[in-house]
């Protein structure tokens, strides 16, 4: 059976540093093609239905842990602390496999991206799946340890924030319409990526409640991919609708 190797965790997480950093060079300037960043050219290429490829891109995520503690003989996820952990992230993408993709209105999303999404959540499920199955060595007492407790909060907060921020975005549009409009209400008040925010906040709070290298390494990268899909979705408003607000942040509130 399967044992752990923390040489292909350092390794792994390392990839995942330089791959955060790589996202970062290439989209700081000039952002992902798709969405409202989707050049009028490109739009005839193969895609999917956003709600089939939101589907299909986030599966392995849910997959991938779910296999490997399947694989785990006996199951080990001891004590509660690593259980919980392991718990949280699973269900993260349970939601964004099973539930969000059947509510979302968003363009047919362009295959080629779909591929690397799908690499990328491969990867990264198994490096987290395999690290909290197979590594990770927590106290007894982790749950009540102050990093858990107060990671488990961020994450939930992060999540939350998410999820109502994906809710106001689905009201912006009827069904059918593909029009972009300025959001309103909840974090948007004060951010123009309230629905990255709220993700970004997530996976930091599991980063701390993990207190893991591969969990920072996933935070670090969740920050450098979608951190500046949010300042060129501010960018956008601001260019495209002249009532926008100005006090609005890109990301942070009051401050970026």
């Amino acid at each position: 059976s399967m044992q752990c190797f923390p040489g292909l965790v350092l390794a792994l997480s390392s990839l995942l540093g330089a791959l955060a950093l790589l996202q970062l060079s290439l989209y700081l300037r000039v952002p992902s093609r798709y969405g409202k960043h989707e050049e009028r050219l490109c739009r005839a290429r193969g895609r999917l239905p956003a709600r089939c490829a939101w589907f299909l891109q986030e599966l392995p995520s849910f997959l991938v842990p779910a296999l490997l503690l399947a694989l785990r003989s006996p199951p080990r996820l001891e004590p509660l602390g690593c259980r919980l952990l392991c718990c949280l992230f699973c269900w993260h993408y349970f939601y964004r496999t099973f539930i969000y993709p059947f509510f979302t209105r968003g363009r047919p999303f362009p295959l080629q991206l779909l591929f690397f999404g799908m690499l990328f959540c491969i990867y990264n499920g198994f490096l987290q799946g395999y690290y909290l199955i197979y590594c990770a060595e927590y106290p007894n007492d982790w749950c009540t340890d102050i990093r858990f407790t107060s990671g488990l909060l961020l994450f939930l907060l992060g999540m939350g924030i998410n999820i109502h921020s994906d809710l106001l975005l689905r009201q912006l549009r009827k069904p059918g319409e593909v029009t972009y409009k300025i959001p309103q209400g909840g974090l948007f008040t004060y951010v123009s990526g309230a629905n990255y925010f709220g993700e970004i906040v997530e996976w930091f709070g599991f980063a701390i409640a993990t207190w893991s290298l591969p969990a920072f390494a996933f935070a670090f990268f969740t920050l450098c991919c979608i951190g500046p899909r949010a300042y060129h979705h501010h960018r956008y408003y601001l260019k495209t609708f002249t009532d926008y607000p100005k006090s609005r942040k890109a990301l942070i509130p009051f401050v970026f």
